[in-house]
């Protein structure tokens, strides 16, 4: 009897269906997620950018008020409302809005008095999650010059 030579068995290409499925089912639950991380990150970073845009732009006019107090032509009594509106739409920062409040006190800083200027400038936004927000930020300036 002859003897048949061994054969090797087929070769096998492709995935099998069980094997595509499950890769689909992995998928299906992994991407998702991966998709709500990224946009959770995305809207912290972006909130963050908005917190410090919001920041830099109190500062910008707490320190305009600064330099008018300071200066020889307008002075303390310069400092009043009417000089200051509020800025429903600030140029080159759509989106943000700011105002500025002054409330005069006395040498306590507490108490109603004269001498003594409170200056709060409040900037307002919306954050990435559409969450109204608000950055208020104060100096004392007096009404001394040497």
């Amino acid at each position: 009897m002859p003897r048949l030579a061994p054969t090797s068995p087929a070769r096998r290409t492709g995935f099998t269906l069980a094997e595509a499925i499950t890769a689909i089912v992995i998928l299906s639950i992994a991407v998702p997620t991966m998709l709500w991380g990224v946009r959770q990150a995305h809207a912290h970073r972006s909130n963050r950018v908005l917190a410090s845009r919001a920041h830099w732009l109190a500062v910008e006019k707490l320190e305009d008020v600064m330099a008018d107090r300071h200066s020889n032509t307008r002075g303390y009594a310069f400092l009043t409302p009417g000089n200051y509106p509020a800025e429903t739409s600030i140029p080159g920062h759509p989106g943000f809005s700011r105002t500025v409040a002054f409330n005069e006190t006395g040498p306590n800083l507490a108490a109603a008095g004269t001498g003594y200027m409170r200056v709060t400038v409040t900037v307002n936004y919306t954050d990435a999650s559409g969450v109204p927000r608000s950055v208020p930020l104060s100096t004392e300036l007096t009404n001394y010059t040497p």
